[in-house]
């Protein structure tokens, strides 16, 4: 059994390591669940009994040996193994690539942080909408032209023909139906139309919609507000001018412009050489769209206004081509690192 013990301990000190794979080897061979000094202890019970006590530390001693030598290799060996990888601190360190938020949402943000400052929520809806929150209930006859396919895109569901939303005008029914005046809100969110692309049009851009509901609202408070946004987002000197327009929902109703920043109002192909470009529709909520969603017209009054995300970043940034906000064009985007 001594002999046993001895030849061992000489296989454990002659035993060269001199990777992780043979050290992993060293382990199953000495340490591991079926190891050869398993076999050792197990034959102790054949060892008389006087002998029984020496042998039982030779064979602990041999145990302790496999264990110290297994964890000095390793540490050395992994030692070696980190020093070999280790950063080099005298060389020049990578510059990483700083991400940004696309423009579109951007300027979302900062839109929805101006009215934010005066009090509107944000409230959002479902991008599908049924024909009732999308038309009826904003007044839209059963022969109006936005119904129509070109401007309109359908979708066939077991609820009936629903359609991708045309405006975020269907969230503030919403909202209408669901809360008491005074009610002071915007809808942001992705809308659809059936249009040709162009530089200055797409079959899907994003809107922001305001609504204000209250006793005696006027067109003045609407004007007044739309004043403050143009300068809060395009500076103090923006100025805006209000034309008459028709929309189903609102009446009065009024297309507004704003001063062109990108040509300074001095004319450019974008803004059509007049040094004004419309940016949003507004008007005064029409009383049979408020008694629609339940709402006393007689006690209450209203403004609502929309207007295209894209066109602010346009006028913000100064892009001139629409399509650039959807091409995932890495040199555009590039350029809006570092803005809010």
């Amino acid at each position: 059994m001594k002999e046993k013990i001895k030849s061992i301990e000489q296989e454990i000190n002659d035993f060269e390591i001199k990777d992780l794979a043979i050290l992993e080897k060293f382990r199953i061979e000495f340490l591991g669940s079926k190891n050869k000094l398993k076999n050792l202890f197990g034959e102790l019970k054949t060892v008389p009994n006087e002998e029984k006590k020496e042998v039982g530390q030779l064979l602990n001693g041999l145990r302790t040996l496999a264990e110290t030598k297994f964890n000095s290799v390793k540490d050395s060996l992994e030692s070696n193994s980190t020093k070999s990888s280790s950063i080099d601190t005298s060389r020049p360190g990578e510059i990483s690539e700083i991400g940004a938020r696309h423009p579109l949402m951007q300027v979302r943000s900062e839109i929805i942080e101006i009215f934010s400052r005066i009090g509107y929520t944000v409230s959002e809806g479902p991008e599908i909408e049924d024909d009732w929150h999308n038309f009826t209930a904003l007044n839209f006859p059963p022969e109006h032209p936005a119904r129509d396919m070109q401007d309109t895109f359908f979708v066939e569901s077991d609820k009936g023909e629903m359609a991708l939303r045309t405006h975020t005008s269907s969230v503030q029914v919403r909202v209408m139906e669901n809360q008491k005046p005074p009610i002071r809100t915007i809808s942001p969110g992705r809308v659809y139309r059936n249009e040709a692309i162009s530089a200055r049009a797409h079959c899907f851009f994003h809107q922001v919609e305001g609504l204000y509901i209250d006793k005696n609202v006027s067109f003045a408070d609407l004007k007044q507000t739309l004043l403050y946004f143009a300068k809060e987002m395009f500076g103090e000197n923006a100025q805006i001018r209000l034309r008459p327009s028709y929309f189903p929902f609102t009446e009065p109703s009024a297309e507004v412009d704003v001063s062109c920043t990108i040509c300074n109002s001095k004319g450019c192909n974008v803004c059509k050489y007049s040094g004004w470009l419309e940016i949003l529709g507004c008007g005064m909520v029409d009383p049979a769209v408020l008694e629609s969603c339940g709402i006393d017209s007689k006690e209450y009054s209203g403004f609502a206004f929309g207007m295209g995300i894209e066109r602010i970043t346009q006028l913000k940034y100064k892009v001139n081509d629409l399509r650039l906000y959807s091409e995932n064009d890495v040199r555009f985007l590039k350029q809006f690192t570092g803005n809010i």
